[in-house]
């Protein structure tokens, strides 16, 4: 009887070191709570593969003047900006390549202005003598002045 009490002291015990909380759970409740870290990214292998990642982070941070589904029959406007990120993926420049309505340039070069912090690094995909690496993305907006970008709205 002895050995058997023995045996449950030892496993609850165990059991109790098994459970610990976790350090989140042991804050108090008028502590601020803590931001998780941003998600690393991965170094894109393509240009392609970067401008899919470049495209998303600007969607996200744009999720109020985005739309999403089929894009309508005739564009109200199309812009192409240019846009130039330095190795360490901070943005150097962006412009406007091509656009009839300058509304709708204005919201696109804000979309981009809007990404917080910086793109992801771009060296892997230059070459050693290169100080910044350029593309150009499409803004395609409907008649809400809302917008998908081309990399992301896939065949339609």
């Amino acid at each position: 009887m002895k050995q058997l009490l023995t045996v449950l002291a030892a496993t609850t015990l165990l059991a109790a070191c098994q459970q610990a909380p976790e350090p989140h759970a042991r804050a108090s409740a008028g502590a601020p709570a803590v931001p998780p870290a941003p998600k690393a990214i991965a170094p894109a292998a393509t240009i392609d593969a970067y401008k899919l990642q470049v495209a998303q982070q600007i969607m996200d941070a744009n999720t109020q003047f985005t739309f999403s589904g089929r894009l309508p029959s005739m564009l109200p406007a199309i812009v192409v900006l240019d846009l130039s990120v330095g190795r360490d993926g901070t943005l150097k420049s962006v412009r406007v390549h091509r656009s009839r309505d300058s509304d709708a340039s204005s919201v696109a070069l804000a979309a981009v202005r809007r990404v917080p912090g910086a793109f992801p690094p771009a060296a892997q995909l230059m070459r050693s003598r290169d100080k910044t690496l350029d593309f150009s993305e499409t803004f395609l907006f409907n008649d809400q002045y809302r917008f998908q970008l081309r990399t992301l709205s896939g065949p339609q």
